[in-house]
């Protein structure tokens, strides 16, 4: 099978106090955090993908341009949903967009590459 346009995925998450900008650093309020709806952008795009891939290999994230438009509380359920707009080889590009149960909190445009997971370790791991 091949990753197509039009291909969808989701993820979700409750809130939770480790979730907001100031436990993780990225600001002083007890709202959800831009870094954890990245990731859960980014999440969603990454398992929809992954049934398509082969064996060895995984995706990456190369690029996010993200539009943080609203703060979310604690305790509130958040979802991201990712829909595939263009695959140009091994680069698949999404957009995502994020919401919480009041409305949208966010959108992005989103790039992975499709690598060999072994070969990819191996050469961050040279680094050192």
């Amino acid at each position: 099978m091949a990753i197509e346009i039009g291909l969808r995925g989701h993820s979700e998450t409750l809130v939770e106090q480790e979730d907001t900008a100031k436990s993780v650093g990225s600001g002083d309020l007890l709202v959800y955090a831009t870094p954890c709806m990245a990731a859960l952008m980014e999440g969603a795009a990454c398992e929809s993908i992954a049934p398509y891939l082969a064996e060895g290999e995984t995706s990456v994230g190369v690029s996010l341009q993200l539009f943080h438009t609203a703060a979310t509380p604690v305790g509130m359920e958040v979802r991201a949903e990712s829909v595939v707009t263009a695959v140009d080889g091994k680069k698949i590009t999404f957009t995502v967009t994020a919401y919480d149960e009041a409305g949208e909190i966010g959108h992005a445009q989103h790039e992975r590459v499709i690598v060999k997971a072994e070969r990819f370790l191996e050469k961050t791991y040279d680094k050192l």
